[in-house]
C-alpha cells in the first residue's frame, strides 16, 4: 500500500483502522477489569485500570485484537498475518507462563520479608505480586480482541 505524501502522519494514523482495533481491544479488557473490581470490592481504584495482571488479560487482549484486525484487512494467508500471529503466541505464553511465574516468586518473597521482619518494626518494600494471568485469564482477552475487532470490521 502506498502513502499519500501529501497526507500527514497524524491523518494516516487516523485512518489506521488496525491501530485503532488494538487500541479498543486494550481499552475494553481494561475496562471490563474496572467494573469487575467495582462490583469484587465495591469501590473505584484508578490502579485497576493502568495496572497489569487481572480479568481479562489486556495485553493479549490488544495482540489478539490485532492479529485478527490484520487477518481480516490482510488476509489470514498473508506473511502480516503470520507474524503478528507469532506476536499473538509469545504475548500469551508470556501473560501466563514467564509473567505468572515472576508474580508467585514476588508473592513468596513477600511471605519470606514478612516472617523475617514480623517483630523487628522495620517495613519492607512489597513486591508487585500481580505480573501475570490465569489461562482463563488469556483466553477471556483474546476473546475480547476477536470481538473488538470483528465489531470493527462489521461496522
Amino acid at each position: 500500500m502506498l502513502v499519500d505524501s501529501s497526507d500527514s502522519i497524524l491523518a494516516q494514523w487516523y485512518r489506521n483502522k488496525i491501530f485503532f482495533t488494538g487500541f479498543w481491544s486494550w481499552f475494553a479488557a481494561q475496562t471490563i477489569k474496572v467494573v469487575l473490581g467495582i462490583i469484587r470490592e465495591k469501590r473505584f481504584n484508578f490502579k485497576w485500570f493502568v495496572g497489569s495482571g487481572g480479568m481479562p488479560s489486556s495485553h493479549v487482549a490488544l495482540t489478539c485484537g490485532l492479529t485478527t484486525s490484520v487477518g481480516l484487512f490482510y488476509g489470514f494467508d498473508s506473511g502480516l498475518f503470520a507474524v503478528v500471529f507469532a506476536m499473538l503466541v509469545i504475548t500469551m505464553f508470556d501473560a501466563q507462563g514467564v509473567r505468572r511465574q515472576s508474580g508467585k516468586q514476588a508473592e513468596a518473597l513477600n511471605k519470606i520479608l514478612e516472617d523475617l521482619y514480623e517483630h523487628k518494626g522495620l517495613q519492607p518494600d512489597r513486591l508487585k505480586e500481580l505480573f501475570g494471568h490465569s489461562p482463563k485469564e488469556v483466553f477471556a482477552g483474546g476473546f475480547v480482541g476477536i470481538v473488538v475487532a470483528s465489531l470493527i470490521y462489521v461496522w
